[in-house]
């Protein structure tokens, strides 16, 4: 749980970086709940799920950008249907950078 509560805390952080693990745990997190609302049949409430956690998502996917070297604005690449959202998992699945302007690398000091 620590991996949803924890970009949950900084809802509306967009400056820092975000390790993979965190930003691919939530969003499993994410679409796990709204997939059990769905299959329950409560698809009002995962609506409203969702919307509560647009700038969570938003945030979380800023950062991990900034995590890869590369500013918060190539989220706007979404808005290109199919692309735009190829791009961006390529973008957010690539390594951590060492420390660039957003800040230190996460993960100096983690053991391996």
């Amino acid at each position: 749980m620590e991996h949803f509560i924890g970009p949950l805390k900084k809802y509306a952080e967009f400056s820092g970086r975000a390790r993979r693990q965190e930003f691919w745990m939530f969003l499993l997190i994410c679409f796990s709940i709204q997939f059990a609302l769905t299959i329950v049949g409560l698809e009002t409430i995962s609506l409203l799920f969702s919307l509560a956690l647009i700038v969570p998502n938003l945030s979380i996917g800023a950062r991990r950008l900034h995590d890869t070297g590369r500013s918060g604005w190539w989220q706007l690449l979404l808005l290109i249907p199919l692309i735009g959202f190829i791009v961006l998992v390529v973008f957010w699945a690539q390594d951590s950078h060492d420390a660039n302007s957003y800040g230190a690398n996460p993960k100096e000091g983690v053991p391996a």
